[in-house]
């Protein structure tokens, strides 16, 4: 497909879709034209990719754990990627626990900020105003 087809059902830019290529996270097969063809396995691929990049992750970090989906049965880049993902997954484990915190102190002030509402509707002045 080209990369305008590609674009369409993934919802990722072709302009993405060319950085993904540039990085090698991606590739493809270039006609006479010079036009882009990729196989019917890169929707999902990108996918992924877009997966990981939302997770945090940068395009050298996915650069090395995509070879673990490209080489399933070599040993070796299983270790080497398992080593990345471990990393990674640390890295989102501290992050999420860090947005977790920064919520329960969002949640303190909305309850205080609820109170000092409830007090102010019903403070004399409040009340005349309404009325």
């Amino acid at each position: 497909m080209r990369i305008g087809e590609l674009s369409k059902r993934t919802g990722v830019s072709p302009r993405s879709l060319r950085y993904y290529e540039e990085q090698g996270l991606l590739t493809s097969s270039r006609s006479d034209a010079g036009q882009r063809h990729f196989s019917g396995t890169a929707v999902q691929r990108v996918l992924l990719i877009r997966q990981l990049f939302d997770a945090g992750m940068s395009s050298r970090v996915i650069a090395t754990v995509l070879p673990c989906v490209d080489v399933p049965g070599d040993l070796g880049v299983a270790e080497e990627t398992f080593t990345a993902m471990m990393r990674e997954r640390d890295r989102i484990d501290a992050d999420i626990a860090h947005l977790v915190g920064t919520r329960e102190a969002l949640d303190v002030l909305i309850r205080a900020n609820s109170r000092h509402r409830a007090e102010l509707s019903t403070a004399p002045e409040a009340v005349a105003q309404a009325t």
